[in-house]
């Protein structure tokens, strides 16, 4: 009798950990909105850069105003995600503490170095004049320190979550930020629009695609 209970209870206990482990695997919610979105507008805009550097031309505005134009939707996103989720992983709120560190160190960087770089870029003119070479903003030498950041989150979120295609893109990121430093402008903007389709374009398409099986499977189980 003692043995058919404690055989009882070790089935019970591997029900257990297999209900758990399904309701875990159930818990992936992350549709890859986000990062495609993210991705294609850091692509798009890079490229643009590249183009009036490339074709000698400027928009009337900054194309990289586009990011912050992109927080509105991201928000959005985030809600409607936040509310979809069955479940709530007990590290989802280190990783939304991470990535909204990031935003928030990205936004301190750029007006770092806009305040910065109003001081000196009479300075970069005046040089450029006396040396009869064209002066170029300042502004377009902040690429390795965006790329530095742009690694930081990628790098842990991949690593976190063993997502190998964000954890490269995060190491990607750092490769990059460091070739930046040898390279003229038009490559740096080339090398951040690559950047960004590593780290955040190219594995949210793999994410969407995984999110749209799992959708599908879920209508299949409840069938």
């Amino acid at each position: 009798m003692g043995t058919e209970e404690k055989q009882l209870t070790e089935k019970e206990s591997l029900d257990l950990i297999a209900m758990m482990i399904n309701k875990a695997k159930n818990a992936y919610y992350d549709t890859g909105v986000s990062s495609i979105m993210w991705g294609a507008v850091i692509a798009v805009c890079s490229l643009e850069k590249l183009a009036e550097l490339q074709f000698g031309y400027r928009l009337p505005f900054d194309i990289f105003l586009l990011i912050f134009a992109a927080i509105i939707p991201q928000v959005f996103i985030s809600i409607k995600e936040k509310k979809e989720r069955p479940v709530k992983s007990y590290d989802d709120p280190y990783m939304d503490y991470i990535w909204l560190a990031f935003g928030i160190c990205i936004f301190l960087l750029i007006f770092i170095l806009n305040v910065i770089f109003n001081v000196w870029e009479p300075v970069a003119v005046e040089y450029g004049k006396l040396t009869n070479n064209k002066a170029t903003s300042f502004r377009e030498f902040s690429t390795p320190l965006l790329l530095m950041l742009y690694g930081l989150p990628t790098f842990i979120t991949g690593a976190a979550c063993k997502f190998r295609p964000m954890f490269w893109g995060g190491i990607f990121c750092w490769v990059c930020c460091v070739v930046t430093l040898f390279t003229n402008v038009k490559i740096d903007f080339l090398l951040m629009a690559a950047s960004a389709v590593m780290a955040w374009l190219y594995p949210g398409i793999i994410i969407e695609k995984e999110y749209r099986q799992y959708k599908k499977e879920q209508v299949r189980t409840n069938v």
